[in-house]
């Protein structure tokens, strides 16, 4: 994928003219050439990783300082180390961010090492995953964690009306929430997620959109994604969905009654519902997305881990993502952090076989993809969350509401 390089330099020159290249120290500078790797770690504190690195070096003689950074400053520090030469050995990089320093030249090109070493070879790690390390045949990266969304439900409330399962397609998953809802004034049957920008291109991918053609032309006015569009509105207008935010915690919106008892998620409200809505244990799980036209296409987030260009220890940097990467080493990632692991092999792991709630997004994971790798993305994210919204709140038109975004995606693109 081909990314306009203006706005990433201009945001490079610009930390430089500020006097913010320098802010990698000297002492960074002088380890960063030294047999010790630097490892900058995208986080609150370095806990969930600190044992596994101590590993590391016990076992390869090869000492690593992490240096953890939040992840609200992190593109501001990595735009510095692009700035000044002066970066990390190894990255942890999220997937939303690859593709505009792999465009900045910022990564190192591993496709040799991704093509030699059994460890870091594509086939070991999820299509979808795998897809944020790769541009133009190239690879600059290595997945390490993962997430991606499946539907929570309520066993107990759907059995009420007639499902024994989780709805499997878009006509039950239609059918259970009209259903669900007409259990009286103010409960719902399925939460369309009015604030959660990657929502709709989800179900348009599942109803056939690719989104975006191969020359990068948006694809969004077409028949796929309008009707997917139409299909979630239809819930909105017929109540079987509400269409505002109705401010409920989890206890609240899925416990108790459950007043919404489907939604979809990430694997992070597993440990909140079991917190949160105790009084439903035994009475709720997760299941596959249903599937529309196209299959159930999930969609895949996470991180990788990436040598900096500016590296003088490339050789030793790429032997610490290896170890990262081996399946007993993002199992136990998995169980310092809850990141979901990239490695097919780990989930073969008892830790994830023997819970049936978190081995769905296993499962999952092989029909996942990222949402497209281009810097612009957030950008037309929130300029699709005011059309939805146009459409939910003012009844607009989905076909007259997408014509408007298709052109303006065309726009900010050239």
């Amino acid at each position: 994928m081909k990314i306009n390089k203006k706005l990433l330099s201009v945001g490079i020159a610009a930390l430089a003219v500020l006097g913010l290249a320098t802010g990698c120290s000297s002492k960074e500078s002088k380890e960063s050439s030294s047999d010790t790797l630097t490892f900058w770690y995208m986080g609150d504190g370095d806990q969930g990783i600190k044992s596994i690195v101590d590993d590391f070096t016990k076992e390869t003689g090869i000492k690593v300082k992490i240096q953890s950074i939040p992840w609200s400053s992190s593109r501001d520090k990595l735009l510095t180390a692009v700035a000044s030469s002066n970066g990390p050995d190894v990255v942890q990089m999220g997937t939303t961010y690859m593709s505009e320093f792999v465009d900045a030249g910022a990564l190192m090109d591993i496709s040799d090492e991704v093509k030699s070493n059994d460890t870091l070879k594509t086939s070991n790690f999820f299509d979808g995953s795998v897809a944020t390390t790769e541009f133009d045949g190239k690879y600059y990266a290595v997945p390490w964690y993962t997430e991606t969304r499946a539907l929570y439900y309520r066993t107990d409330l759907l059995a009420s009306v007639g499902y024994t399962e989780a709805p499997k397609t878009w006509e039950e998953l239609s059918d259970a929430a009209n259903k669900l809802a007409e259990r009286g004034k103010n409960y719902y049957g399925f939460n369309v997620d009015l604030g959660e920008p990657t929502f709709g291109f989800m179900f348009a991918r599942q109803n056939g959109s690719t989104l975006f053609d191969k020359n990068d032309t948006p694809l969004f006015n077409k028949t796929e994604m309008v009707s997917a569009l139409e299909y979630l509105d239809s819930m909105v207008k017929s109540g079987a969905a509400p269409s505002t935010d109705l401010g409920l915690d989890i206890s609240q919106s899925f416990g108790g009654e459950g007043i919404i008892p489907m939604f979809i998620s990430g694997p992070w409200m597993i440990d909140t519902i079991k917190d949160k809505a105790p009084d439903i244990d035994g009475k709720w799980a997760v299941a596959e997305l249903p599937a529309g036209s196209a299959g159930n296409v999930s969609v895949t987030g996470g991180a990788n881990l990436a040598v900096f260009n500016s590296s003088k220890n490339k050789k030793n940097a790429v032997k610490l993502i290896e170890y990262l990467s081996e399946a007993k080493n993002q199992t136990q990632f998995f169980e310092n952090t809850n990141s979901l692991p990239t490695s097919k092999e780990a989930w073969n792991s008892d830790v994830f076989t023997s819970d049936k709630l978190i081995s769905v997004f296993g499962q999952q994971l092989n029909n996942s993809e990222p949402m497209p790798l281009m810097k612009q993305w957030d950008e037309i994210t929130q300029d699709y969350l005011k059309s939805w919204e146009q459409i939910v709140s003012n009844g607009k038109d989905v076909q007259t509401a997408m014509d408007e975004l298709n052109k303006e995606t065309k726009d900010l693109l050239k």
